[in-house]
């Protein structure tokens, strides 16, 4: 039987009414793993000891800030989160786990009704209330645990299904491996809005579309919105469609790249360019979940999840007062930023440009394959840093895209053809992908990346 605090955070049981939970399958290779974070001692063992009883890999935290830094560490696949941890808002609290993938399980006393509510709507798998059943506590972090596996295994499916070789091949340093853990922890929280940031071509593109494919969402569309030097109007109509005769030349009605992603996933790339009109009616979508076009009377609902994108610091623009506070708060409720290639670690650069090499010796006969050193050697020169402070024209700009355009100069100068091994520089400098154009794509299967991910 365990015993009560004094706050009574317990319900004493008599031995005859105990009914402990069996114990789990020792035939798991890895634990589950679960993270208590309260501020009182005696909950901190009683709960630890009990899940470290039954099978679990158990941590304990006795305040919020130190919660988050274990969490940090150890992501763990469930935490147990007391509603009164003093040093921080509990709510704010769970926002933060939230927004790096944690599922949290929530402790409340009796009176506590309308913060639970709060702490739902916000995410919290569960609610449970003071004094605690063990059994039923035990019973909730295994349901959650199994929601977990399931969520990952379906990633792994996906994974397999798209064809591409698995996050872990974005790269073998610690960062690599973390950012591989953030996108599966992103995909997985499919109704939250994602801001990745970063330059121009680092690879947002690329982590959109593979967070849509691991996400529930990945048999759904896909769809890619590049909003940079765009008039309001016209991009307005693209994004929520119009009715006849609503904007000139519109003869027809016209459904809107939101209704055409319902049920999926749309990115908004270039999302720090958006006029003043339009990040109002992007805002309108994430707050009502509705659309309406251009002429029309009618709101109609949309199940979008939004991933925004931006070379901009939106900090600095929300204080000059040319980007929506209120919206950027509504976007960055999970960010990650992409470094450019030039600032990746070296053996991150090589397993990302050898995937290149073995996909372009695929398509191209002759092409030195991952194996040529050769090959390597000449794209990690082209992939790294600049030479000198002086240079004017850097081995690469720091693009994913150029990367592969320096592949592509490897490739052609390999097989024996007219491109020289003097212009592998001058190839993948001026390689530059186009700008302010719009896209809708539906579906399309990420090609290439590595990256690190901010905390």
């Amino acid at each position: 039987m365990t015993r009560p605090s004094r706050h009574g955070c317990f319900r004493p049981r008599s031995p005859s009414s105990w009914i402990p939970l069996p114990r789990r399958s020792a035939r798991r290779a890895v634990a589950d793993s679960v993270l208590v974070i309260d501020h009182d001692a005696d909950v901190l063992r009683a709960v630890g000891d009990y899940f470290d009883g039954i099978g679990y890999d158990v941590e304990r935290a006795g305040a919020a800030e130190a919660g988050l830094e274990v969490f940090d560490r150890m992501r763990p696949d469930v935490v147990i989160l007391d509603l009164h941890v003093a040093d921080l808002n509990v709510l704010d609290v769970l926002e933060r786990l939230r927004s790096h993938g944690g599922s949290v399980i929530l402790l409340t006393e009796q009176g506590d009704i309308g913060t639970a509510v709060r702490a739902m709507q916000r995410g919290a798998e569960h609610v449970v209330t003071k004094p605690v059943d063990l059994n039923h506590l035990a019973a909730a972090t295994a349901r959650v645990c199994e929601k977990v596996r399931v969520v990952r295994q379906h990633a792994r499916l996906r994974q397999r299904e798209h064809g591409h070789e698995g996050l872990e091949s974005l790269g073998v340093s610690p960062a690599a491996r973390e950012l591989g853990h953030q996108v599966e922890l992103l995909a997985a929280s499919e109704r939250s809005t994602v801001l990745l940031t970063g330059e121009g071509g680092t690879g947002k593109g690329w982590v959109a579309r593979a967070i849509h494919h691991l996400s529930p969402r990945g048999n759904g569309p896909f769809v890619e919105v590049h909003g940079g030097g765009l008039s309001a109007t016209f991009l307005e109509s693209e994004l929520f469609g119009h009715e006849d005769g609503a904007v000139t030349d519109a003869h027809e009605r016209r459904q809107g790249l939101f209704e055409l992603a319902d049920g999926g996933t749309i990115l908004l790339d270039e999302i720090g360019d958006l006029a003043p009109d339009v990040q109002a009616s992007v805002l309108k979508v994430l707050e009502a979940n509705t659309v309406r076009r251009l002429g029309g009377t009618r709101d109609m609902a949309v199940d979008v999840r939004v991933v925004a994108a931006t070379n901009r610091d939106l900090v600095a623009e929300v204080r000059a007062g040319r980007f929506r506070e209120d919206l950027y708060s509504r976007l960055s409720v999970m960010p990650l930023h992409l470094p450019a290639l030039r600032e990746r670690p070296r053996e991150d650069r090589l397993a990302l440009l050898a995937r290149m090499l073995s996909d372009l010796a695929r398509q191209m006969p002759g092409c030195p394959s991952a194996g040529s050193a050769e090959a390597l050697d000449r794209l990690v020169s082209a992939a790294g840093p600049p030479r000198s402070a002086s240079s004017t024209c850097r081995p690469t700009c720091g693009r994913v895209g150029e990367a592969e355009g320096a592949g592509v100069g490897v490739g052609v100068g390999g097989n024996g053809a007219t491109n020289p091994k003097g212009s592998l520089r001058w190839s993948a400098c001026t390689s530059r992908r186009p700008s302010g154009s719009m896209a809708a794509t539906a579906r399309e299967r990420p090609t290439s990346s590595g990256f690190r991910a901010r905390r």
